[in-house]
This record gives C-alpha cells, structure tokens and sequence, in this order.
C-alpha cells in the first residue's frame, strides 16, 4: 500500500506544519554513507526522503531506494531529472514540469514519453510546478535543461510564475536554486510565492544552515529539501530537523 502523501502535505500545509526532506542522490553516497544517512534521518524525525539527481549517471537508484526501505518507514519520493530515473519500489514521484523555462521538452515532451510507464509504475504521482530560481552558479540542471533561472531579484516573475502552475493545475511548487547554488533564494521571493499561491510549497538550493532552513519555513516554505549540504555534514540533518520541527508546537 502506498503511502497517500500528498493529502499529508497538504494537511500539513493547513495544519501549519512545516516539513524536512533530505535529498539522495544515487550517485554521490557509497552504502556506508547511506546507511549513516539513514540512521541519523530516522533519530531526527525526517519527514521525507527525496531521491534522484540532475544527472544520474550509475544504476544505483533502485538499490538506493531498496535501502532507504529496508532500513525504515519514511516515505520516499523521487525527484527525477530524466524519465529514466524511476522505479517502482519508491513511494511516489515528482512528476515535474520546469515551469520557469520555456524547454517544451521539460514542459510536457518527456512527461508524453514517460506517461505509459509511470502510469504502470504504481508510484503516487503528485504534478509539480518546478522553478529554477539562479543561485549565484552555474548549475547542472540549468545546463541539462537548457533553460535560464529566474533572477533571483525579480520576485514578480518568480510570484507570476507559480500563480500560473497553480491554475494550471499542478499541485505544487517547487523552488530550487540548484544543487551546489552558492546562495539560497530570497527570502522576500519565496515571501513573494507563499503569498500568491494555495497550494504547499517546497524550497530548496543553497541551504547550509539550520537558521537559514527556519527563516524559509517562516517566509512560507512548507517543506524544506536539503541534499548537498548533508552529504559534506550529516550532522547538519539533526540540527536542520530540529530548527525545522520547533515550529509545529
């Protein structure tokens, strides 16, 4: 049985509560730092596990997630950066669609290619409105996906954009700086979103600190994803849980 957890995130969003993603990717933990990962995500209450990566280049992916289920319950939710990174053990998907580009290939191409197996994967697909947002660098997913970020000072594009993913019926918004941004989103853009959209919101990119995580869930970020920071200090998925969780008393 699969878990339903979208209807949890968006519970959670009504409820107020804030939620915390570590993000795996396939390639760049070796089983003993998984196996670590794991152990310190299950102390700390992580809410959810993200897994995938812009450019998965090994056949990890369904040992990484066989893994993550072996070892504990939190739910696991892939995080796709082609349509060759699915399997069906996971618990549900982030059917994306890169909506701050203008790549009709990532808009619906691959989602028309993917379909038939994503359908048959049995996976809980949860359609999502993904904004690049630039975090200072170059990052992979901007030159795989041949598309440009939106400034990070123009709040009114970032704002405009999510309006529209919402009425077009995705059920949420993902804003992401990138794997290995050097500075994380505004806090006055995602401010800017929270207050023009309804539905959950998770942001990610750049976030190295617990104080930084907090300060996002208080502009209006629900679920807080973290990834490359973990992987150089797993300590950090401790102190960021923590910072994360005190403000659903």
């Amino acid at each position: 049985m699969k878990h339903n957890i979208y209807n949890h995130i968006s519970e959670a969003k009504t409820a107020g509560h804030k939620a915390f993603a570590v993000l795996i990717d396939p390639d760049k933990l070796d089983e003993k730092s998984l196996q670590s990962t794991i152990e310190l995500a299950i102390n700390a209450k992580v809410d959810y596990f993200f897994v995938g990566g812009s450019l998965v280049v090994t056949d990890t992916l369904d040992k990484v997630v066989s893994t993550i289920k072996e070892k504990c319950s939190i739910p696991i939710v892939l995080f796709p950066g082609s349509p060759d990174q699915i399997t069906p053990k996971a618990d549900a998907l982030l059917y994306l669609s890169l909506i701050s580009g203008r790549n009709p290939e990532l808009l619906i191409g691959q989602h028309v290619i993917s379909a038939p197996f994503v359908r048959q994967s049995g996976l809980e697909i949860m359609p999502v409105g993904y904004m690049l947002v630039d975090g200072g660098t170059p990052t992979t997913v901007s030159y795989i996906s041949n598309t440009n970020p939106i400034p990070s000072n123009k709040n009114d594009i970032a704002s405009c954009t999510a309006m529209a993913g919402e009425m077009l019926g995705l059920k949420l918004i993902y804003m992401d700086a990138g794997s290995g941004a050097s500075r994380p989103i505004p806090t006055a853009m995602i401010q800017q979103v929270a207050k023009y959209i309804q539905i959950p919101l998770i942001v990610g990119g750049g976030i190295t600190t617990a104080e930084k995580a907090k300060e996002n869930c208080l502009a209006g970020a629900d679920i807080i994803v973290v990834g490359n920071a973990v992987e150089k200090d797993p300590a950090l998925i401790t102190e960021m849980a923590i910072a994360i969780h005190s403000l659903n008393k």
